[in-house]
């Protein structure tokens, strides 16, 4: 890749993260910085659980991909995005996460280490066979439920 070319694409991801940075409320900023991180958790493991479910055929490079996509966004460092006073009690319209959030903390961690520990797991197993991935992706579903289960609004 040129330095043209570069410089283009370094330009074009600043972009895209400017209105994150540039909003009036930085606590915005945050919510939607979360959102968007399990948005991406959702589009990956959604297929994980179609294939362990039957709903989607199984297919190996992608539950992989998918698997390891997952395991790579362990590594990020955002807890940027879980500021104080960003709970759906002060942005009702805007967030499920519930104040218990920051009430709770450090126990909550322990939500996440269980959560890294089941997407480890299904990284390890997803390419090893359909029977492996649903094993797998059986933990991870309980992780992701055990938190949002405590931590998040329910749907009304």
């Amino acid at each position: 890749m040129n330095l043209f070319s570069k410089i283009t694409l370094l330009l074009f991801c600043f972009m895209l993260a400017l209105p994150v940075f540039a909003a009036k409320d930085p606590k915005q900023g945050a919510i939607k910085s979360r959102q968007g991180e399990m948005s991406i958790r959702a589009f990956n493991a959604g297929p994980l659980f179609a294939m362990a479910k039957g709903d989607m055929p199984y297919d190996e490079k992608k539950a992989q991909m998918m698997a390891d996509n997952l395991k790579l966004m362990l590594d990020l460092k955002n807890g940027g995005a879980w500021m104080e006073g960003t709970s759906n009690k002060d942005y009702p319209d805007d967030t499920a996460a519930l104040p218990k959030i920051w009430e709770t903390w450090p126990k909550i961690a322990d939500y996440g280490k269980d959560y890294a520990k089941a997407v480890q797991g299904v990284a390890a197993d997803a390419g090893k066979g359909k029977d492996a991935l649903a094993t797998a992706v059986k933990e991870m579903g309980k992780a992701c439920k055990s938190c949002h289960d405590e931590y998040r609004k329910k749907d009304e």
